[in-house]
């Protein structure tokens, strides 16, 4: 019984790779956050760690963005503009406080739809 090749790649590496590729198809689009890393181990696999490391190569290329307290990394660029020679815009202090809450209201607000959904559910029969 004949396999298919090898993926020799470090997991870190590979997993880096798999999120530029969903970040430049746009399943993750500028602005969106990626999943939380815990949810990244389990699905590829890997320890937190290595994650971490995958994480730290997108942040390093200006594909993300991290925040301590955060769940998962933020996309702030594309792997396209990136090649296009296009460096990150530089960021105010008052843009990246902004931006913060932003993020945290849609975080809340994924939170009280998930508490939406779940009543439905439960209350569907009534």
């Amino acid at each position: 019984m004949a396999k298919g090749p090898v993926d020799r790649r470090k997991p870190y590496v590979r997993i880096a790779d798999d999120l530029r590729r969903d970040i430049a198809s746009g399943v993750y689009p500028v602005g969106e956050t990626l999943p939380p890393g815990a949810r990244l181990a389990d699905q590829y696999g890997v320890s937190g760690m290595t994650v971490s490391n995958a994480i730290a190569v997108l942040r390093e290329e200006g594909l993300v963005t991290t925040r301590q307290g955060a769940r998962g990394a933020t996309v702030i660029a594309t792997p396209e503009t990136q090649e296009a020679g296009e460096a990150p815009p530089e960021r105010s202090e008052e843009f990246s406080l902004l931006f913060a809450q932003l993020q945290d209201m849609r975080s809340h607000l994924r939170r009280l739809s998930a508490r939406l959904d779940d009543l439905d559910e439960r209350t569907k029969d009534l």
